[in-house]
């Protein structure tokens, strides 16, 4: 196993208390939604956990859970906007031309040359697209660049890089007065 085995991967949220008999809403983030209970326990990112299904249902845009841990409703709604996490390494691995968001934290970022000038520092999603946050070799602010094809044509998870050509346009330069 690589290291990236051991990190835990956001597969859904907790929505708030269903009625007062103890149930949650869930809302999956898996492809197939359903996906969502077959990975045991859902835990929070140190990996305690936060639900365990014993059975879920459809509801609207969510799922209703009926949860091993007896909650009252107050305590599943303090709960609400909780990320839920599995481990990486129980996941079904990715096709060759697909990967998981997660795997692009640490990846060498490269732009013109074999010199790598920064490294994936986390995945962002303020509400619009994914952006690339990447520390960059020389240190200073973060630069955040959109995930799309034209910013980033080259993921290679196995070789541990990725390719942003245009990243120094990304990078804020004082204003010079």
């Amino acid at each position: 196993m690589n290291s990236r085995s051991n990190k835990r991967i956001v597969v859904g949220a907790l929505k708030g208390a269903h009625g007062v008999q103890g149930e949650v809403r869930v809302k999956s983030f898996t492809t197939e939604p359903g996906d969502l209970f077959t990975y045991g326990p859902l835990t929070d990112a140190d990996g305690n956990v936060l639900v365990t299904p014993v059975s879920a249902r459809s509801g609207k845009d969510h799922f209703i859970v009926a949860a091993r841990e007896k909650k009252q409703k107050e305590e599943w709604d303090a709960l609400k906007g909780a990320l839920l996490h599995v481990e990486r390494a129980i996941l079904p691995e990715a096709e060759d031309d697909e990967f998981y968001i997660e795997d692009l934290v640490g990846l060498a970022v490269h732009a013109v040359d074999e010199v790598a000038e920064g490294r994936v520092k986390s995945v962002q999603n303020f509400g619009a697209d994914d952006l690339l946050e990447i520390q960059l070799i020389t240190g200073g602010a973060s630069v955040f660049v959109p995930f799309t094809l034209t910013d980033v044509p080259e993921v290679d998870i196995k070789a541990g890089r990725i390719s942003i050509p245009n990243l120094m346009s990304w990078v804020e330069t004082p204003d010079k007065e």
